[in-house]
């Protein structure tokens, strides 16, 4: 009989018996609990990770988006003497292919008084179609509008600093700049009120509550720099390769200056975000590990318990792969199952992960992602298919070692072995 099975039906039969050990009988409960808890424990692991990850990926992904999305790719300073021609070199910049936009600016810190208190904050002064192409700020504007902006005095802040200063679009805002007038009794601020024409929302409180828009001929006037760019800001079609791009957006220049690319300015913090997201990587596979562990001692039990069951197989002919086969189905099965289990957990909590956020914040009463500290307004969260990809091999790889050596061990029993071991 066994000899038929032997041929044909061999995989159909050590199925059978596979599933037939993983469903629970009295006698073994507590195999069952311990194989449960490593479902339990694999399918939380694997959900945990690719969540996490997810995460620490978005938040990478948005600040790098905020980042890039306000300041230059590369940004082109003058040395030796100041940038009076930057209409000429900004033609020539913006004539280098690869190059999306090339614009002067000029900046200063000031304070921003309000009918609710004062703020230091970030002034720049562009140009209305400079700013119309950074869909940042032309494509998040809330309230008021660019139109007349390079013409007029208005300015355009971030909405948490106009939350800050207690005004909205249309009413005034005076700003204070230390680098005043020189008189004979010393440098006075420069004090001007100007009209708060737009109101934008990155989505990054940092820029939120720091930076004002000026238009640049009135920059110019207000830090009493006529006919000067303090920089050139310099878009490229793709950031990655700011570094093959430097020497010839420096020769475009035609002049001394230094050039400093998004890598350089922030190389410190987007080093220190990939040294955490690798860690949290290694943390929270060791969750796995465990779970993958609690399958070695259930299985260990099972083949102890199973005994009497692979004396009689071995006896009727079943050969020692055949009782491999059948108890690494079993362990792996857990495995496999609780992998895929915690990717559906994990997808569904990613993909609704916002939404979570602001009901656990309501429940408990508490800001879970506070803008301040985290810097994004929102819990993002992206999926990377491959980084997926690999937590889930990782976890299946873990469930097949898992299971290795306990049904290694069942099928080296011979019958009057395995008999004596039950």
């Amino acid at each position: 009989m066994v000899a038929k099975i032997g041929a044909a039906l061999i995989a159909p039969f050590e199925w059978m018996l596979a599933m037939r050990y993983l469903r629970s009988r009295r006698k073994e409960a507590f195999i069952s609990v311990i194989a449960g808890f490593s479902f339990v424990g694999i399918m939380l692991g694997v959900a945990t990770l690719i969540i996490v990850m997810a995460v620490m990926n978005g938040f990478r992904g948005q600040l790098l988006e905020k980042i890039l999305g306000i300041n230059g790719h590369m940004v082109v300073q003058p040395i030796d003497t100041p940038l009076t021609d930057y209409a000429e070199v900004t033609e020539r910049i913006a004539a280098i292919r690869g190059v999306r936009l090339a614009m002067p600016f000029t900046e200063g810190q000031v304070l921003a008084s309000g009918p609710s208190g004062a703020f230091g904050t970030l002034v720049r002064g562009v140009m209305r179609n400079d700013l119309e192409r950074m869909p940042l700020i032309a494509g998040t504007i809330r309230q008021g509008s660019l139109d007349g902006f390079d013409e007029g005095e208005g300015i355009a802040i971030g909405i948490r600093l106009a939350q800050n200063l207690g005004i909205a679009a249309g009413d005034r805002v005076t700003l204070v700049s230390p680098k005043g007038s020189v008189t004979a009794l010393g440098t006075t601020p420069r004090v001007k009120a100007y009209v708060v024409a737009a109101i934008f929302e990155i989505g990054m409180s940092e820029y939120d509550s720091t930076f004002v828009f000026m238009p640049f001929a009135e920059a110019q006037i207000y830090f009493n720099t006529p006919e000067v760019a303090s920089a050139i800001d310099v878009f490229v079609d793709d950031p990655d390769r700011v570094g093959e791009m430097r020497d010839e957006v420096g020769t475009a220049a035609g002049r001394p200056n230094v050039i400093s690319d998004w890598r350089q300015r922030n190389v410190t913090f987007f080093a220190a975000l990939e040294v955490e997201r690798n860690v949290m990587f290694l943390i929270l596979t060791l969750i796995v590990l465990v779970a993958a562990l609690n399958i070695v001692s259930g299985m260990t039990m099972l083949v102890k318990d199973k005994g009497h069951d692979i004396a009689i197989l071995r006896t009727m002919g079943a050969s020692r792969g055949s009782i491999l086969r059948i108890f690494l189905i079993t362990g792996a099965s857990i495995g496999v199952v609780g992998t895929i289990a915690g990717f559906c957990l994990g997808l569904l909590v990613c993909l609704n992960i916002e939404s979570i956020r602001q009901f656990i914040s309501w429940l408990t009463s508490t800001e879970l992602f506070s803008p301040e500290l985290y810097y994004l307004s929102r819990l993002p969260a992206d999926v990377n298919v491959g980084e997926t990809l690999s937590i889930l091999a990782m976890a299946m790889a873990l469930s097949f070692l898992a299971t290795l050596y306990p049904a290694w061990r069942a099928a080296k029993l011979d019958p009057v072995e395995a008999l004596r071991y039950e």
